[in-house]
């Protein structure tokens, strides 16, 4: 969901602390084996992100959980040094944060179990969502990951072909994700969210 910033700005690979100094108050920026992206955070794409935010926090009131919305934080897994990932959407279980090192004084989570779900938006760089995320995130044991494409921008392997806007459920299931596409009218079944009643349509178009 990114694009490689310009290499005349980044001359080099950034450490996780070089790449804090720099862009850790800037929320449209990643690192990723350390090599800084830009988030482009465009209109539709915040709107998406936005509109699953706000029916997530409803999921959360009404069952009652000690979970969050995370609104600037990063995600650094704690078994790589040059990486710190910026989720569009991630929820966040208030009673694991006893667990993580650095959330005290920065917003910053280093373990998968802080983490119960976890969504990113697709921009240009499609590639980092659809697969390094995938396997990062699945490895960190984050139980669902959705990667909203709401203007079909992934590769055909990931979405098919004709290309068009495709909503892929990833549920954790033996340490790997199983994935599913839905596109339109197709209704969403969460397993993080049971009671969530939405189609891949009006994520997609945040309902417009």
């Amino acid at each position: 969901m990114a694009l490689a910033i310009n290499q005349l700005i980044q001359q080099k690979p950034l450490s996780f602390d070089e790449f804090l100094a720099q862009y850790g108050g800037d929320n449209r920026y990643e690192l990723i084996d350390g090599e800084v992206f830009d988030l482009e955070p465009t209109g539709q794409h915040e709107e998406v992100a936005a509109f699953i935010t706000a029916k997530i926090c409803v999921q959360i009131e009404g069952a009652g959980l000690p979970w969050f919305v995370l609104q600037r934080g990063l995600l650094r897994p704690s078994n790589t040094g040059m990486t710190a990932f910026r989720p569009d959407v991630a929820v966040v279980d208030r009673d694991e944060l006893i667990k993580e090192p650095l959330w005290s004084d920065q917003s910053i989570l280093t373990l998968g179990s802080s983490i119960k779900f976890v969504a990113e938006v697709v921009s240009s760089n499609w590639q980092n969502d659809y697969a390094r995320k995938v396997e990062d995130y699945a490895a960190l044991g984050i139980p669902e990951y959705w990667i909203a494409d709401y203007a079909g921008l992934g590769g055909t392997r990931h979405i098919g072909k004709p290309k068009q806007p495709t909503l892929s459920i990833c549920t954790l299931v033996d340490g790997e994700y199983e994935i599913q596409q839905l596109r339109e009218s197709q209704t969403i079944v969460s397993r993080t969210f049971p009671e969530l009643k939405l189609t891949a349509e009006k994520v997609l178009s945040a309902n417009r």
